[in-house]
């Protein structure tokens, strides 16, 4: 079997693929570093110590290798962190991944690079990156050393499922912070679910060279989701009720600004975040399911997680 190596195996991402990597039976060589690797003990899958920050640790990582899965990524900190692992990081494991002769580089990167803006069924080669944070600005450049070495970058927009902490949460905070919803939430965005992704990430590391017919790849539900359909499960599994009246867009700022939030944190809700993820799943001749299914298949572990005092800041 193909021997594959996964950073970020012990994330919330990584660990979908590793679950989705043991399920096909491959011979795995995980990364742990601040996260605790779960795995399910298959023959065949070892642990390895290594540090994005020094290069010297990913010496031999590689080694007899035949794909790499990179979904190592520091989110949020200091700028000089995410520098260190998210741009010359990944530089270097790049770096060591073409010198053992790896023959399939994949990264796991994220639709933020485009930065803030309205996008509609949006396709990878008619969109500038554009990023605002140094999260986003440095996984951009990431991306630019495995692009340089032939690799594919997959970019999810919104990941749900077991083990989020941050998109479920951050929703059911602020539907508990407005007294309504907002023009209707007409808006429509990009999600997938984290086993979802998994099945494609591994599936693109496997997957023969002329399968892949593009360098850069959108990672979502084929359909767009209003926020309308999203809001209400994420509020159904976190015993919200659902509020009767509707605000205009003025209205909801205001009422956020005297919470202490922000117009950041409701902008994304009220514009369209919709990308075309047609050519992953065309190429890779699989499909993910409907978001509605999809989410309802994690009501008991969402219904768990999304209490008041779980949700709190």
């Amino acid at each position: 079997m193909p021997t594959v190596v996964i950073t970020g195996a012990g994330g919330f991402i990584g660990r979908h693929v590793v679950r989705e990597a043991e399920r096909r039976g491959l011979t795995l060589r995980l990364t742990a570093h601040r996260s605790q690797v779960r795995t399910s003990g298959a023959p065949g899958t070892t642990i390895v110590p290594a540090d994005l920050t020094d290069p010297d640790s990913l010496h031999g990582l590689c080694d007899g290798a035949d794909a790499l899965l990179h979904c190592a990524s520091q989110i949020g900190g200091p700028d000089a962190l995410c520098e260190a692992v998210n741009a010359r990081g990944t530089a270097a494991l790049v770096t060591e991944a073409r010198r053992a002769g790896v023959a399939r580089i994949v990264q796991l990167s994220t639709a933020a690079v485009y930065g803030r803006g309205t996008f509609a069924r949006a396709r990878p080669q008619d969109l500038d990156r554009a990023p605002v944070s140094a999260t986003s600005r440095t996984r951009a450049t990431g991306e630019d050393a495995v692009l340089a070495a032939g690799g594919t970058v997959v970019r999810p927009h919104l990941v749900y499922g077991e083990g989020d902490t941050r998109v479920a949460p951050a929703l059911a905070r602020l539907l508990r912070n407005l007294p309504g919803t907002v023009e209707g939430w007409r808006a429509r965005v990009s999600l997938i679910a984290a086993e979802d992704l998994a099945r494609a990430l591994v599936a693109a590391a496997l997957a023969p060279g002329d399968r892949l017919t593009a360098p850069v790849y959108h990672a979502c539900h084929p359909e767009a989701v209003p926020w309308h359909t999203v809001l209400s499960a994420v509020g159904e599994a976190a015993s919200i009720p659902w509020p009767e009246r509707d605000l205009t867009l003025d209205e909801a700022y205001e009422w956020l600004r005297a919470q202490g939030g922000s117009r950041h944190d409701l902008d994304m809700l009220v514009t369209d975040h919709w990308f075309d993820g047609d050519p992953l799943w065309h190429d890779l001749d699989c499909a993910p399911g409907a978001f509605s299914e999809r989410f309802a298949q994690h009501g008991s572990w969402y219904r768990r997680t999304l209490t008041p005092a779980a949700t709190a800041v």
